[in-house]
C-alpha cells in the first residue's frame, strides 16, 4: 500500500529520530564496543550511552509517553512538512497511541500549506481506516487550500469525502463552504453538480445562507433577473426567506448597474414589508451607490436619514461619502465631512485620513496634505503604502521632486514599506519632466533596493539620458537594468551604443556589448 512505502522510507530516513520516543536510549553499534558475557554483564560495565540530543533531553523530562497535545505542537513547530510527517508516523509507533482528530487536522493543514498534496492523499487514505471520530472541519480547511491552488475539482471531492470518512451526512455549513468557493471561482458546473448532490443524494433543502451565495453569484455577473428569481424562490420556503444580507446584495447588484431608483425601492419593500431594518453596512451600499452615479447630495441625504432612524453612521459610511466628495473636487464638503465625523466622537482610521489627503493633493493643496499626515502619526493612526504613495504623487505634480526623493530615501528606515510603485510614480514624474539627473539617482537607489521599473519607463529613461548626450548615465542605468533581468528594447541599448561610438569610445563599446550580448540571449 501506498500508506506503508511512505511509512518504511520514513523508517529509513529517522532511524536517528527513534530515541525521542523510546523508554531508553539506544546503545553505540556493536563494532564500537568489546563483547562481554551475559555472566558478567552488570550496570559496572556498561559502557556509557551517547548524550541524547536536546529535544530528547526535553521529552524524557515530560514523560516518556508522546502524548496527542504535545505530538501537535512538534509538528506545528517543524517547519520541514516531509519532517512533521515523519514525526505524525513516528508517534503512532508508540505502545497504545492512536491517532485521533486533531493530530490528523494538524498535519494535514501542514501539508497543504506547503502543497504537498500527495502526502495529504496518503494522509486521508489512512484516515478511511481509522475508527477515532473524523469532524467535517478537516475537509472544510482542506477545501479552502485546494481554492487557493486553483485545484477546483478537488474541493468537490472533498465534500463528496465528508460522508464516508466523517461518517455522517455534510452539515450546511460545509454546502455553504463549498459552494461559496466554487461560485467565488466562477465554477459554475461544478457548483451545480454540489447543488444536485445536495439535494438528491443528501436530501439537504437549501437554506437562507445557501441561497444568499447564488444571489451574489448573479449580482457579480449582472445577471439581475436570475437574482430575483433565486429570492422569489426563497421567499416561498420557510428555511430560507431573504434576509438582510440578501436585500443588501440585491440593492448593491441594482446600485452597480446604475438602478438607483429600483435601489431604493427596494430598500423601503424591506422595511415596510418585511419588517427587515437595515443597519449600517446596508445603507452604506446606497451612499456607495449614489457616489458613484454622481449624485453626492443624495449620499449626503441618506446619511441624514440614517442619523434621523437612529442608525448612528459610522466611519465606513462618512469615508464613503467623503471619497464622492472628493471625486467631484468638492474639498470643502469633504472637509465638513470629515469634521462631522471626528465630532461624533468618531476616530478617523487610515482609509478616511487617506481618502481626505487624496482630495487636497488633487487639489495642489500639499501643505494641507501633509498636515493631515503629521496629525496621523500623533493620533497613532498609521498610515500605510497607499497614503504615501498618494503624498508622493501629489508633491511630484506640483514639482517638489527633492521633497519626494527625500521621502524615498529615508521612509524604510523608519520602517515604513515602500513597494514598486512608490518608486515608479516619483520615477514616472522625473522623466516626463526632464529631471534626467535626478531621475539617474534614483533609478540606482531603485536597482539597490531590489526595485525594477516600468518596462517602458526604463526605454524611456535611457532614450532620454542618450538623446541629453549623458553616456556614463546611460550605460549605468543599462547595465544595472540589464543586471536585474531586464531586457531593453533594441532601440534603447542601440542608442546607447552609437553614442558611445560618437564621443569615439569604442573601447567601452566593445565592452559594453560583451556585458549586454548574454543576458539578453
Amino acid at each position: 500500500m501506498k500508506t506503508e512505502m511512505v511509512f518504511m522510507n520514513f523508517v529509513a530516513a529517522s532511524f536517528t529520530r527513534r530515541r525521542w520516543f523510546s523508554s531508553s536510549p539506544p546503545s553505540a553499534p556493536s563494532s564500537s564496543l568489546p563483547w562481554i558475557s551475559p555472566l558478567q554483564l552488570s550496570k559496572a560495565t556498561l559502557p556509557k550511552p551517547d548524550p541524547p540530543t536536546e529535544p530528547s533531553v526535553e521529552v524524557q523530562k515530560k514523560s516518556k509517553y508522546i502524548s496527542h497535545e504535545y505530538a501537535i505542537n512538534l509538528i506545528k513547530r517543524e517547519r520541514d512538512p516531509q519532517h512533521a510527517l515523519e514525526i505524525f508516523h513516528l508517534v503512532a509507533e508508540q505502545k497504545g497511541f492512536n491517532h485521533n482528530c486533531a493530530t490528523y487536522a494538524t498535519i494535514l493543514d501542514k501539508l497543504a500549506w506547503s502543497k504537498k498534496f500527495q502526502a495529504v492523499d496518503a494522509v486521508l487514505h489512512q484516515m478511511t481506516y481509522e475508527t477515532c471520530k473524523i469532524h467535517e472541519g478537516i475537509f472544510l480547511n482542506l477545501m479552502k487550500h485546494f481554492s487557493k491552488s486553483s485545484l477546483h475539482e478537488r474541493v468537490l471531492e472533498m465534500f463528496y469525502a465528508i460522508q464516508p470518512v466523517a461518517r455522517e451526512k455534510p452539515s450546511l455549513k460545509a454546502i455553504s463552504t463549498c459552494l461559496n468557493l466554487l461560485v467565488e471561482s466562477n465554477q459554475i458546473d461544478l457548483a451545480r453538480q454540489l447543488l444536485l448532490h445536495s439535494k438528491k443524494k443528501l436530501e439537504l433543502e437549501l437554506n437562507t445562507c445557501i441561497c444568499n451565495i447564488l444571489v451574489k453569484h448573479h449580482c457579480k455577473n449582472r445577471d439581475l433577473e436570475s437574482a430575483f428569481e433565486v429570492v422569489n424562490e426563497m421567499k416561498k420556503s420557510k428555511i430560507s426567506y431573504p434576509n438582510l444580507i440578501t436585500y443588501s446584495t440585491l440593492m448593491d447588484g441594482l446600485c452597480e448597474s446604475g438602478r438607483l431608483k429600483e435601489a431604493v425601492e427596494l430598500f423601503e419593500e424591506m422595511v415596510s414589508k418585511d419588517q427587515i431594518f437595515p443597519d449600517a453596512l446596508t445603507y452604506n451600499v446606497l451612499i456607495n451607490g449614489f457616489c458613484h452615479g454622481g449624485k453626492v447630495d443624495q449620499a449626503r441625504k441618506i446619511v441624514e436619514f440614517m442619523k434621523s432612524n437612529g442608525c448612528n453612521p459610522n466611519v465606513f459610511n462618512y469615508s464613503t461619502l467623503m471619497n464622492g466628495f472628493c471625486k467631484e473636487a468638492r474639498l470643502q464638503e469633504a472637509k465638513e465631512v470629515f469634521d462631522e465625523m471626528k465630532s461624533f466622537g468618531l476616530k478617523p482610521d487610515t482609509v478616511g485620513y487617506t481618502t481626505l489627503i487624496n482630495c487636497f493633493c488633487r487639489a495642489g493643496k500639499l501643505d494641507e496634505a501633509t498636515e493631515l499626515l503629521k496629525e496621523m502619526k500623533e493620533k497613532e493612526c498609521k498610515a500605510d503604502t497607499v497614503t504615501f504613495n498618494v503624498i508622493l504623487g501629489g508633491l511630484c505634480r506640483v514639482g517638489r521632486f527633492e521633497e519626494a526623493l527625500d521621502m524615498l530615501a529615508k521612509l524604510p528606515y523608519d520602517g515604513i514599506y515602500l513597494n514598486k510603485a512608490s518608486y515608479r510614480i516619483v520615477l514616472n514624474f522625473l522623466c516626463q519632466k526632464g529631471e534626467l539627473n535626478k531621475a539617474a539617482e534614483l533609478l540606482d537607489l531603485m536597482l539597490g533596493r531590489g526595485f525594477l521599473p516600468h518596462y517602458a519607463t526604463s526605454n524611456e529613461l535611457l532614450v532620454r539620458l542618450c538623446m541629453a548626450a549623458m553616456v556614463d548615465d546611460a550605460v549605468i542605468a543599462l547595465l544595472g537594468l540589464v543586471e536585474m533581468g531586464f531586457k531593453p528594447e533594441p532601440d534603447s541599448w542601440t542608442h546607447v551604443l552609437e553614442l558611445i561610438c560618437r564621443e569615439r569610445r569604442l573601447l567601452s563599446a566593445f565592452e559594453l556589448l560583451d556585458e549586454l550580448v548574454d543576458p539578453i540571449n
